[in-house]
């Protein structure tokens, strides 16, 4: 009986391990919005747009909530997409948006900053992802952070923090300690990626050196979420950091 008992929690527990992306319900907002619940308090939002370089392609954001409140990490590219996403975080999860963090400054992450700013939601933003955006002539966070910022959200608190260059300069990680969830935004790349993809804006020789931070400081993460394609577990990070050493490699031949 004994054994009975062990192999039945042995199993339970690589089951849990083995859940993918495709285990988790999801709710269709819209034709170009998806919404995953990943634990009582939190959402992976996935937005979809039509491109000429990539076709239709989605990226992955992140919605933290409790008690009717909600903190929102990464918008839609648009501003018609963020516009369709906090109706739905308001009229299905019944929360107002008291705060939003960029996980850093391209499109993909605050396309949807200046709809935001217009309805009165506070913005948040590592202190160089405020100063590319000024140069750019983005709209620009309303305040800045050095290299950590703690938000509140009743009994929850997000950790957003800065941990070096590698897909941009600027890129940061959001990690909730209680769910044991790590956004980790474009930095981190999906499983089955072949390479680090857009590297233009960011910094090739120091991104293993970045990555292996986050490997340390979140090694106990329970669910990694990507810039793009399906979350998983710390083996994304993982991968992407066998990606950077790979890069790395090449330039240095």
């Amino acid at each position: 009986m004994k054994n009975i008992f062990l192999f039945l929690i042995v199993n339970t527990f690589l089951f849990n391990q083995l859940l993918s992306q495709e285990d988790y319900a999801r709710i269709k907002v819209t034709d170009d919005i998806e919404i995953i619940k990943i634990s009582d308090h939190a959402y992976v939002h996935i937005t979809y747009i039509q491109s000429p370089q990539y076709g239709r392609s989605g990226s992955n954001g992140f919605i933290l909530t409790d008690n009717g409140k909600a903190l929102l990490f990464d918008t839609p590219m648009t501003e018609d997409l963020t516009r369709d996403l906090i109706t739905w975080i308001r009229d299905s999860l019944k929360a107002e948006i008291t705060g939003f963090v960029p996980n850093h400054w391209h499109n993909d992450c605050m396309g949807g900053l200046e709809y935001l700013h217009c309805i009165g939601i506070e913005s948040y933003a590592f202190d160089l992802t405020r100063e590319i955006a000024k140069s750019e002539n983005l709209p620009i966070p309303g305040h800045g952070f050095t290299d950590s910022l703690i938000l509140q959200l009743d009994h929850l608190e997000a950790v957003c923090k800065y941990h070096g260059p590698a897909h941009s300069m600027d890129n940061i990680v959001v990690w909730v300690p209680s769910e044991k969830i790590l956004f980790g935004g474009c930095m981190v790349r999906a499983l089955g990626t072949q390479g680090l993809g857009n590297t233009a804006d960011g910094d090739i020789r120091e991104y293993s050196n970045t990555i292996r931070k986050i490997m340390e400081e979140y090694d106990d993460a329970r669910i990694v979420i990507p810039g793009h394609g399906q979350f998983g577990g710390m083996e994304l990070v993982k991968h992407t950091f066998e990606l950077a050493i790979a890069a790395n490699s090449m330039i240095q031949e």
